[in-house]
């Protein structure tokens, strides 16, 4: 389940008297920074702080590599929760995606739920509750700055797609589920492609309409700039991952040749496509603002 709210709330969060609606207060991330300890004694402490730190860092559109160890793990968790903490909407989805997939693995094991969360929330004066996987605001009427009911941006439309997909592809990768995580991140790489269609570069108009014709336009347009080297890298994943001989995520694995992806290598692809994906949507919104004659 993932937690539903206003996608404006991405960008900016409701504002309160005492901005404990736009942020999560330090004590309050250090009591939810103790829930995810006792969760993690539950058995494979780093592997629990890895999970929910793999959610923060979408939170903070960073990328999650692994720590050395639990200790490490614990750190970095912490510094990504407190990233995180100036945007509580997006904390505490953070926290409730991770939740809610954690207790998916078993039924015997337990997260934090939304009993628990609302409590905590209540207890450090958030504005804030979860109600049938929504998040909502106690009382509406005390942003004292209401974010305004506009439509959302193409940006603001894409980053509520990467998020719900990337934080599907990190359910999938706890899951054991390398393979089909992959494949999600190629196909949001495809999908914020696709925002290029007829994009003026200022040496030309990207025609094509599909990953690789816009691809090969985006090149040819961009020669010697790293969007043209980043999408050069991009195409050469999206080749490989999908052929049958390569990662057989798209078009079926030969099973003469092919060779399955470990779950380390499918972590590496989901993390290098992320980074693409970030520096997609930043050129994006700079070849959108840029003057024309």
């Amino acid at each position: 389940m993932v937690l539903k709210f206003p996608s404006r709330w991405r960008f900016e969060a409701p504002r309160s008297a005492n901005e404990n609606a736009s942020r999560i207060p330090g004590d309050a991330v250090h009591d939810f920074m103790r829930l995810i300890r006792k969760t993690a004694s539950q058995g494979g402490v780093q592997d629990v702080l890895e999970h929910y730190k793999g959610y923060f860092c979408a939170a903070n559109g960073t990328t999650h590599y692994a720590s050395s160890n639990a200790s490490w793990a614990e750190s970095d968790l912490e510094s990504q929760m407190v990233a995180a903490a100036t945007n509580a909407p997006l904390f505490l989805e953070a926290l409730f995606d991770a939740s809610e997939a954690f207790r998916r693995r078993s039924a015997d094991l337990f997260a934090p739920d939304v009993e628990m969360i609302n409590g905590a929330c209540r207890r450090h004066g958030i504005p804030y509750e979860i109600q049938g996987g929504s998040l909502t605001l106690r009382d509406p009427s005390a942003a004292v700055v209401p974010v305004p009911e506009a439509p959302p941006t193409l940006a603001e439309r894409a980053q509520e797609i990467l998020q719900k997909s990337l934080r599907r592809a990190e359910d999938l990768l706890s899951e054991g589920s390398g393979r089909e995580a992959v494949q999600e991140t190629l196909w949001l790489l495809e999908t914020v492609a696709t925002a290029f269609r007829g994009a003026d570069t200022g040496t030309g108009t990207v025609e094509g309409k599909y990953f690789n014709d816009i691809v090969r336009d985006l090149r040819r347009l961009s020669p010697g700039t790293t969007l043209e080297r980043i999408l050069k890298w991009a195409a050469e994943a999206h080749g490989y991952l999908s052929s049958p001989t390569g990662g057989g995520v798209r078009h079926g694995l030969d099973l003469n040749n092919g060779v399955e992806l470990s779950a380390s290598e499918a972590r590496l692809f989901c993390n290098l496509v992320r980074s693409y994906l970030s520096f997609l949507l930043s050129e994006h919104e700079r070849l959108s603002a840029a003057p024309r004659a």
